[in-house]
């Protein structure tokens, strides 16, 4: 029998850990780990090393993002390469350029716009990829004629002529904020006007520091609409013309990787996590100069001034340069491979991220 002393001591040791668990938060959900296969560009890998690379990695999730990555596009063979990635474990995402055929970054190698985004469709439907990522542009669109909102609005046009297609097949239509092209709630724009039925965003929170957004800023506006992920750390720092942004690797920049992926999983249950990291050049933001503004007329100050804290934080970095000479390729070759493979090492240690890695 207890004493009544330690009664009273068990009852405290009971009590301070009741405390303690109501504080601890929930863990989260496992996200699922992957690779947005434009982090090795380098290796000009086809489909199957891709696959054969990912598995290696032990990752959830292959988002195989340019269709010159497929030896064809035949659905026979299509089929073919989503049956490998099955006996792999991984997930298939699948994504294609620009279908705005006013941006300058639009080819019509597919054909037109319209065409272009029924072969993309098509292609996702048979690879059993339930989205297909799309982009608008780059940042030089917001100077063109009319401006961003004008390429917005012929982007949402190509978009409703898939509509039908797109839902029939079970397939979404993904559209990334590119190359600092849109802001997030531009993007969110874009996408109800569309039709959040059938399109949504792919996610790239590199992209976001080029258009004057902090990263979790970002998330906030784009994780309900996300259906897939391009992501990247950061460095931001004050320079002479404004500010300075290095992509990094992940953990070696300053967003809070912490806070962005407990929102993450709040706001994107499901949503696999791709890892691009692109890592190692410098670009100035000459905010201080005359004209920058001009491809900015409705900025948003809340969110340049938490785009700004970010920088303050921030100290500058050289970047990473790979001399000249016969080993040149491989050696981009072999920084691209680190940086990735160190992202997914710090995603699965310090952030806890991956389903079986």
């Amino acid at each position: 029998m207890l004493t009544r002393r330690e009664f009273l001591a068990t009852a405290a040791v009971a009590a301070t850990a009741s405390v303690l668990a109501a504080d601890k938060p929930d863990p989260l959900p496992k996200l699922k780990l992957g690779l947005d296969n434009f982090a090795v560009r380098g290796m000009e890998w086809k489909a199957p090393q891709l696959i054969e690379y990912a598995a290696s990695l032990k990752c959830d999730s292959l988002f195989i993002s340019d269709l010159d990555a497929f030896e064809s596009l035949d659905d026979g063979v299509l089929r073919g390469v989503r049956s490998r990635a099955a006996d792999a474990g991984l997930q298939l995402h699948v994504g294609t350029w620009s279908i705005c055929p006013t941006s300058k970054r639009f080819k019509d190698k597919w054909g037109t716009a319209e065409e272009h985004l029924r072969l993309g469709i098509r292609v996702a439907k048979a690879l059993g990829s339930q989205m297909i990522r799309v982009i608008l542009g780059g940042g030089d669109d917001r100077l063109t004629e009319g401006g961003i909102m004008a390429r917005i609005r012929d982007t949402v046009a190509v978009l409703k002529t898939g509509r039908s297609f797109a839902i029939d097949s079970g397939v979404k239509i993904a559209v990334e904020n590119h190359g600092g092209d849109m802001q997030a709630w531009e993007l969110v724009e874009l996408i109800e006007a569309a039709g959040r039925d059938y399109v949504g965003a792919n996610m790239d929170s590199g992209n976001a520091t080029w258009t004057m957004e902090d990263p979790v800023t970002s998330l906030e506006q784009l994780g309900p609409y996300a259906l897939t992920t391009s992501l990247r750390d950061s460095a931001l720092w004050e320079s002479e013309k404004g500010v300075t942004v290095q992509w990094t690797a992940m953990g070696d920049g300053n967003t809070d990787l912490k806070t962005y992926f407990r929102r993450f999983a709040e706001l994107c249950p499901g949503v696999p996590v791709h890892i691009e990291p692109i890592s190692g050049f410098n670009r100035e933001f000459p905010i201080y100069t005359d004209g920058y503004w001009k491809a900015w007329p409705q900025a948003r100050a809340r969110d340049f001034a938490r785009w700004m804290a970010l920088a303050k934080q921030g100290k500058p970095r050289p970047p990473h340069v790979i001399p000249d000479g016969p080993d040149k390729k491989r050696r981009e070759q072999e920084y691209q491979k680190s940086e990735l493979e160190r992202s997914l090492k710090f995603c699965r240690e310090v952030l806890g991220l991956g389903v079986r890695g």
